[in-house]
């Protein structure tokens, strides 16, 4: 690896952990985690407290696919919003805290977060 790509992986490694330092999901408040890749972006809704995944989705998956759309555009992460919070809405939850994964806040990650407040989730 070039010593850049390095540097890229430490600082997002880094500001992930200062992330994750303040905030936690709760049953009531569970966390909105987002992860991201070149191609793809996945969205999970997380309970800290009794470690399980209330709901999950990627742009892997087949909600998604069957969309049409790619996943590594601004508009599939909108749809991976959308989708998101409908799952969640469906399982009773509808106040998150979102977890941007120590990713800045622009681009995919707000189309992302943008698209599930849309679909009703509260943070």
């Amino acid at each position: 690896m070039r010593s850049n790509d390095l540097k890229h992986e430490k600082g997002l490694a880094r500001r992930h952990r200062r992330v994750r330092g303040k905030i936690s999901g709760t049953p009531e408040r569970p966390r909105l985690c987002v992860t991201r890749s070149n191609s793809n972006i996945y969205a999970q809704v997380i309970d800290d407290v009794s470690h399980t995944t209330i709901c999950g989705v990627s742009t892997l998956g087949p909600e998604f696919k069957a969309t049409g759309k790619k996943g590594g555009t601004v508009e599939g992460a909108a749809e991976i919003g959308t989708i998101i919070g409908k799952m969640a809405q469906e399982k009773g939850v509808t106040k998150v805290v979102f977890d941007r994964g120590g990713h800045l806040y622009h681009g995919r990650v707000k189309a992302l977060a943008d698209a599930a407040r849309e679909a009703g989730l509260v943070f």
